[in-house]
């Protein structure tokens, strides 16, 4: 059976913007055999890619 991990968020401030999706390991191309803490680690950074992309935000980051 696949491996899935669920995503959601809410705003506390803005009324209406929240989400919540499942996705398989396989879906987000996550490896199933990875150790716990390189797990955390990469679904944290595939979280917080969702969560930019269902808010739309863009950034940038300038170093002078």
């Amino acid at each position: 059976m696949d491996r899935t991990v669920t995503f959601s968020f809410s705003s506390t401030k803005y009324e209406g913007t929240e989400a919540t999706e499942t996705f398989a390991f396989k879906e987000l191309g996550i490896d199933e055999n990875l150790d716990d803490e390189a797990l955390k680690i990469e679904i944290d950074r595939v979280f917080q890619a969702w969560v930019w992309d269902k808010l739309n935000i863009s950034y940038s980051i300038v170093i002078g």
